[in-house]
């Protein structure tokens, strides 16, 4: 469903394929504590391992990965990915980490769903794409809940964090629901 990867053209970003020019932006971003607390990524990972990574993503067809690189100056700002495929339901799982402060409130993630949307549901069957935020990141929230996703339900406590446990909100965009409004 996939095995195309474009690049989409915004206001504020440019999504590419990732490949090798973009490992030091996702070292760059696996290594930002913030966005490590707004994923909740406990682990770490080698320069190597992330080369390997951003090297292997164009040979898979069940997923598209597309770096975030901001139109003004072409720089990586982040990921967005869809993922986890389910082919025989059309419907997968949307993932996005923007590279840390420098990077946030400027509207790079919002247009790189919107583009990533309009993408899928206009050049794929997919009926559903689903998400899931941890219930601190308000800001991650408003955006998903302003771009048209619609939160389904809990899953309690599925983060331990520093010692304090977080619940997980599963949220969802269907083909029918879009566009609810073009940001």
């Amino acid at each position: 469903m996939f095995a195309s990867k474009p690049t989409l053209r915004g206001e504020r970003v440019t999504l590419r394929p990732v490949g090798p020019e973009h490992v030091d932006g996702l070292w760059e971003l696996v290594n930002d504590p913030e966005t490590a607390r707004l994923t909740g990524s406990h682990g770490t990972i080698t320069y190597e391992s992330a080369a390997a990574w951003y090297g292997s993503r164009a040979e898979h067809d069940d997923r598209l990965d597309l770096a975030i690189c901001a139109a003004e100056d072409d720089s990586y700002v982040g990921e967005i990915v869809l993922n986890e495929l389910d082919a025989d339901n059309l419907s997968c799982n949307l993932r996005i980490a923007l590279a840390g402060p420098r990077v946030f409130g400027r509207g790079y993630g919002t247009e790189a769903i919107r583009l990533v949307l309009d993408h899928a549901f206009a050049t794929t069957d997919l009926h559903r794409i689903g998400l899931e935020v941890f219930d601190f990141n308000d800001r991650a929230v408003r955006v998903y809940r302003k771009i048209g996703f619609v939160e389904e339900g809990v899953r309690r406590d599925a983060l331990l964090w520093e010692g304090r446990r977080h619940d997980s909100i599963i949220m969802s965009v269907l083909r029918p629901d879009w566009p609810v409004k073009k940001i």
